[in-house]
């Protein structure tokens, strides 16, 4: 299983820990390395080292701690996941999406839109640093439910107090929340909402369908007034298990289309990068219409602009075209795949700044295009009709010209 678990840590990839020990460190002594663990877990002598924080920042000016453990400590991670799933997995909600087998940020957005089709309203519920203060002994109850063993308690109970240690370099112990950025963090995270939510939910309100992703949630109801009630009895809840409800970013949405006219304080929400509201559609017959769906978020769409200006296209000169692609095309493609799912024409301005950033490569490049960014535009154009799979956008511009 330790065997099984560096395997997946290694494919995940992932930054060095407070030991400043990379994956490819590590492998240099892999033999050893991984029978330490294995020796160590195997007796119950083992003991996680601090996590180091990383802050990220967030687009609201504020920043996202991940605790980032050591690769060792990964792997130790993993065995105990590979181990608890099982047998915490059959158990989960069908709509619960995040960080599960078969399951997929994708489809837990496509289910919202379908509900948002049936439902006239929309809780969008936020969390307040839900990671960070999740409740230890809560969620070591729920671990001892289906824990099938002893050691895995005892691990997890261990990983949940493992002191983090900050970019001065200070040591500070943990009294609540498990660290984003660990391996079992997810799998745990979705075992305390489980309880927490999902199985209360269906308990509660069974003929009130919701969409969850790890800790971003919403709830669809048929009218405000059992919007405002099913909202009240969430926040109830979460009070009982320690958590609080967001009090800006918590809202009650109204899903407004062509049918629903309403006028309401709030009439779009954000949900796994998209963006929910009224816009204008076509039907499988091509015929307009206007409805309340998902499309890419502003929030996206500006995180993928930094992307592109990061890759400083202009600086690559030396690469050849080739070279080139197979530099951005994973990450486009990604893009793509993802948020062209639904409404994909809210994706054009990204691509036509992928297809500009890449002219402004070939201005530079090329001295007969230099300072000629209509003839590098050109240039491309017939590079693309000559080698049209070449860059994974050029597949949807040459279906749209």
């Amino acid at each position: 299983m330790v065997w099984e678990a560096y395997h997946r840590v290694k494919r995940n990839g992932g930054a060095a820990g407070v030991d400043a020990e990379s994956l490819e460190m590590f492998e240099r002594k892999r033999a050893n390395n991984l029978y330490k663990i294995w020796n160590r877990m195997s007796s119950g002598s083992y003991f996680p080292p601090p996590v180091r924080l990383c802050e990220i920042p967030k687009d609201d000016g504020r920043k996202r701690v991940l605790g980032i453990p050591t690769v060792s400590d990964r792997i130790a991670q993993m065995v105990a996941k590979l181990y608890l799933e099982p047998a915490v997995e059959p158990l989960f909600h069908a709509d619960s999406y995040g960080y599960r087998p078969g399951k997929s940020a994708v489809q837990a957005v496509g289910m919202a839109r379908q509900r948002c089709w049936k439902f006239d309203w929309v809780i969008d519920l936020d969390i307040k640093g839900f990671f960070d203060n999740i409740d230890h002994q809560l969620m070591l109850r729920a671990v001892r439910k289906h824990a099938q063993e002893e050691w895995q308690l005892l691990y997890i109970e261990r990983w949940l107090k493992a002191p983090a240690q900050n970019a001065e370099g200070e040591i500070n112990e943990r009294t609540q929340g498990t660290p984003q950025g660990g391996v079992i963090s997810p799998l745990l995270a979705n075992l305390f909402l489980h309880y927490a939510f999902d199985r209360w939910m269906q308990e509660n309100f069974p003929t009130v369908p919701f969409e969850r992703y790890a800790d971003d949630m919403i709830v669809h109801c048929r009218t405000q007034k059992q919007a405002q009630y099913v909202l009240e009895g969430i926040r109830r809840r979460l009070q009982k298990c320690r958590l609080t409800l967001h009090p800006e970013k918590t809202k009650m949405v109204y899903c407004q289309d062509v049918n629903r006219i309403e006028e309401q304080d709030h009439t779009e929400f954000d949900f796994l990068g998209y963006t929910f509201r009224r816009r204008s559609c076509r039907n499988a017959k091509r015929q307009k219409f206007v409805g309340f769906t998902p499309a890419v978020s502003q929030k996206a769409r500006k995180a993928m602009s930094r992307t592109i200006r990061a890759w400083r296209l202009r600086s690559h000169v030396p690469l050849t075209i080739k070279e080139l692609s197979e530099l951005i095309n994973p990450v486009v493609r990604g893009w793509m795949n993802y948020y062209g799912a639904y409404c994909r024409s809210a994706m054009w301005p990204i691509l036509r700044r992928v297809e500009l950033t890449m002219a402004g490569w070939a201005n530079r490049k090329f001295k007969k295009l230099h300072r000629r960014l209509v003839a590098a535009t050109r240039w491309l154009r017939a590079v693309r009709r000559r080698e049209p799979g070449l860059f994974a956008h050029w597949a949807w511009m040459n279906q749209h010209g």
